[in-house]
């Protein structure tokens, strides 16, 4: 099986989902009762936000005391429960002001927070402002915080963010591209598994560094090991076609259902083929058709296609010209260039007209449903 075409169709939309997952890290939403437990993955103790005894109002008084007083780790706590609405009310100016109190002391996790505000303009304490939150990701970096590693990272191999692609002149890109491989790869060696994908990413497309299968293959496998999805995906995609690695189809299969297991439709509709074909695993229709009804109910029109065929033909599931029908009409609406439609229409002759309106009821339906869902 040649799979490289499919893999790079769902790596692409992978890049999109974790493009910039780095500056959703720093403040994940808490109770009413508790600080976040760990503000960016990875953080050093040393490094952390300090929080109050309890979230009472003689508490947060006291903890206001304490960062008032000059205290790195109350300030950085503080903007933290501005930020977060925690034992008080959200206020992002508030939290902006407690942040870089904590920032101008060289409070890596307080630089961090604060260029995640302007990075993503949450409210109207902090307005977007891409050179700040730059700055301050870059002051964190530079201490070694792999969370800011990895945004500087994402912030240079995304220059729409800062400027318009088209104006800036011959160089500039593939200059950021090498910029932000030399953050990812500060991360990924802390053990960042979101950059040690984008490297990875980066290795594999010769975007910053020459275009390498093989480091490609080791930095996945780093992150898929730590139990990436989007890693995992590639990387069995990777031993599928023997790229960077040898081919060896058990390996795929291995680190395909990894993916598949954490809801990943590529994985799932790419090991569905493998038992389809019995590379790698045994031959079994049955399991094929479990692993495409995954990925169909997802929305992979690939998936869909091939599950309409083993209804139709029989294969894993009992002949049922109705469910193939069904399948096969969304396939047609997912892949319009394809034979799906022609293969639908013949499957049309085996259904009596009511058959045939029930499913097409079923396939509006279905769309009505799941059209404003990512795919």
């Amino acid at each position: 099986m040649n799979c490289r075409s499919c893999r790079w169709l769902f790596v692409s939309a992978l890049l999109v989902t974790a493009s910039g997952a780095w500056a959703q890290q720093s403040a994940p939403p808490a109770s009413d009762q508790t600080l976040p437990t760990a503000q960016v993955s990875g953080t050093p103790k040393a490094a952390q936000c300090s929080a109050p005894p309890a979230l009472d109002q003689k508490s947060v008084a006291a903890f206001e005391q304490q960062a008032a007083s000059g205290d790195a780790a109350a300030q950085c706590g503080l903007g933290l429960l501005y930020d977060n609405g925690i034992g008080v009310p959200q206020d992002y100016a508030k939290a902006v002001y407690w942040y870089r109190k904590a920032a101008e002391q060289g409070f890596a996790l307080a630089q961090y927070n604060l260029g995640r505000l302007y990075h993503n303009a949450q409210g109207k304490g902090a307005p977007r402002d891409y050179p700040q939150a730059e700055a301050w990701y870059r002051k964190a970096a530079e201490q070694g915080l792999a969370a800011a590693q990895g945004t500087l990272g994402d912030l240079y191999a995304t220059p729409p963010k800062f400027a318009d692609c088209q104006t800036q002149p011959k160089g500039v890109l593939q200059d950021r591209y090498t910029q932000a491989m030399a953050w990812y790869r500060k991360a990924a060696e802390q053990g960042d598994e979101l950059a040690q994908f984008m490297l990875a990413d980066s290795y594999l497309n010769g975007r910053g560094v020459p275009q390498d299968y093989a480091q490609a293959a080791l930095w996945y496998r780093k992150a898929a090991e730590q139990g990436n999805a989007w890693a995992q995906a590639v990387l069995a995609g990777l031993y599928d076609d023997g790229d960077g690695v040898p081919q060896d189809h058990t390996q795929a299969a291995f680190w395909y259902r990894k993916a598949a297991e954490q809801g990943q439709v590529g994985a799932q509709f790419l090991l569905g083929y493998l038992y389809h074909k019995g590379q790698g695993v045994p031959q079994d229709d049955t399991q094929a058709a479990a692993w495409y009804r995954k990925a169909a109910e997802q929305g992979h029109a690939g998936a869909q296609e091939h599950l309409g065929d083993l209804y139709y033909k029989s294969q894993g599931v009992p002949q049922d010209y109705a469910e193939a029908y069904f399948w096969y009409d969304l396939a047609a609406a997912g892949k319009p260039t394809g034979q799906a439609a022609k293969i639908r229409d013949e499957i049309a002759s085996h259904l009596t007209p009511a058959d045939l309106s029930r499913q097409q009821e079923r396939a509006r339906k279905w769309f009505e449903a799941h059209q404003a869902k990512p795919q």
